[in-house]
This record gives C-alpha cells, sequence and structure tokens, in this order.
C-alpha cells in the first residue's frame, strides 16, 4: 500500500495541480469539494484500468500480485469498481468518525488507524483471509510464481 501510494501521489499532484490552475486557486474552500469528487475518480480511473488491463497496478506488478475474478480470469469493469469503492473503507469510516468525534488535529489518527486495523482483522473471518473488498467483490489477489514475472518481463524487452 505504501508504494502504491508513492505512485498514485504522483499521479493525484498532477490533476490536482491542473483543477487549481483551471479554478486559480480563488475560493479553495469553494472548489475543495470539487478537488475531492477528481482526485477519487482520478484513483478510480487509475486503478480499474490497471486492474482490467492486466490484473495488476504497477505497485502489484513489481511484488508480484495479480488481481483475477472467482474464477481466476480477468475482473470485468463493474467488479472492478465494486472493489474500487470497497476498498476506501480501510479510511473512509475513520474520517467519517473524526469528523463527527470533531477532531481536527493529530487525533484524527487515531479513529483513521482503528478502523484500518477492524478492516484489516475482517480477513481473519473470510475464505482464504481475503480483505472484505475482495470478499464482496467475488475478486482475490494471487501471487505470481518469480519465473512468470521474469518471463513477462523478458518478452516486453523484445
Amino acid at each position: 500500500m505504501v508504494y502504491e501510494s508513492l505512485l498514485v501521489f504522483g499521479v493525484i499532484f498532477f490533476v490536482s495541480a491542473v483543477h487549481d490552475i483551471a479554478t486559480q486557486s480563488k475560493q479553495a474552500s469553494m472548489h475543495q469539494w470539487s478537488r475531492e469528487l477528481l482526485v477519487f475518480l482520478t484513483c478510480g480511473l487509475y486503478f480499474t484500468y490497471f486492474w482490467r488491463k492486466k490484473g495488476q497496478t504497477l505497485a502489484m506488478q513489481t511484488w508480484r500480485i495479480k488481481l483475477v475474478n472467482g474464477d481466476g480470469g480477468p475482473i470485468p469493469l463493474p467488479k472492478a469498481m465494486v472493489r474500487y469503492c470497497l476498498a476506501w473503507m480501510w479510511f473512509l469510516p475513520g474520517f467519517v468518525l473524526a469528523s463527527k468525534l470533531g477532531y481536527h488535529d493529530s487525533r484524527i489518527l487515531i479513529p483513521i488507524f482503528a478502523c484500518f486495523l477492524i478492516w484489516a482483522s475482517l480477513s481473519l473471518f473470510t475464505p482464504d483471509r481475503q480483505f472484505p473488498h475482495d470478499f464482496f467483490a467475488k475478486t482475490r489477489l494471487i501471487q505470481l510464481p518469480l519465473r512468470e514475472a521474469n518471463t513477462a518481463e523478458s518478452g516486453s524487452h523484445k
């Protein structure tokens, strides 16, 4: 997730910069909702595109992890979209809880981290120890063998 975040940060930074230039960064609070929606949609496009194209984002390729449908095949677009939205449950409940508690300083991390741990611990109760977003989207992550990853890399250098 950390490596993925670093890659997505660059995409978000670019899209946010374009947004700020387009809105001339005037009335930043007035345009906050459009920036947040744009970031959400951009991240959704990034993830669903790569999941559909090869079953892997750039970070997943590095770690030889592939996302597949329940039957082992490629995932259809609706499942990719559902998985993306469900993956927000790692953080969204924590943000909502922090907002309801009125946390606007470093205390915001407490409910976010707590909800993160709860979401992760739910994998203990799913088949194959899947995270809930994969369980509900009926997708799963598989580890690719090293030789398959090397074969794919050597084929792309020809």
